[in-house]
């Protein structure tokens, strides 16, 4: 049980390190997260949070992944406007990982926060056009998707292709930034090799 909770700002620390080394830059966990200052049994912890519509968090650190109930969705609207296309998540490290890219556009994202939230999903996503899926590429990632197709056919796709030999989005992100870190040193090598 959770007790003492605190939310404040997300500022540069050990937890935005956390985030970086997930290939999430500052600038965009400090615009979606906050920090959590909580107590557990007595002792003080911190951690990444994520809020819900529900007033609850998703909570992460190195060490903890889990929640601040109530267990809820969390919409990220791009524009004051509705729009016509919805991105949906699993969590929101692959949600992070999405605007990372460039991938969300003006695309408004609902991250389910674990594939058990489908059914709390499906009133929110009933007014959009355009339904694009970034699920995990696994049983549980196969049957949300199985279950969305169900209710709204045509207007979802499944977006995984872009992450094709990764578990998920979070994944493909790491590898990306590892393959240009490495690109980046060869240059370098080349470079001072032709000098």
């Amino acid at each position: 049980v959770f007790e003492y909770v605190e939310v404040a700002p997300l500022l540069r620390s050990l937890l935005t390190e956390y985030l970086e080394e997930r290939g999430i830059p500052y600038a965009i966990a400090s615009r979606h997260c906050c920090r959590l200052n909580y107590g557990v049994r007595g002792k003080r912890y911190f951690a990444v949070g994520f809020p819900n519509m529900a007033g609850g968090y998703e909570v992460r650190s190195r060490y903890f992944k889990g929640c601040i109930p109530p267990k809820s969705v969390s919409l990220v609207k791009a524009n004051d406007i509705p729009a016509d296309e919805c991105l949906v998540f699993e969590g929101f490290m692959d949600f992070l990982s999405a605007v990372t890219l460039g991938v969300t556009g003006n695309a408004d994202c609902l991250v389910l926060n674990s594939v058990a939230n489908v059914e709390k999903a499906a009133g929110l996503l009933d007014g959009y056009g355009r339904i694009g899926c970034f699920l995990d590429r696994d049983e549980a990632g196969r049957r949300t998707l199985g279950a969305l197709l169900a209710r709204y056919g045509g207007r979802v796709s499944n977006c995984s292709g872009i992450y094709d030999g990764c578990k998920d989005l979070n994944e493909h992100l790491q590898r990306v930034l590892a393959e240009r870190q490495a690109q980046s040193e060869n240059e370098k090598k080349n470079k001072s090799i032709r000098l």
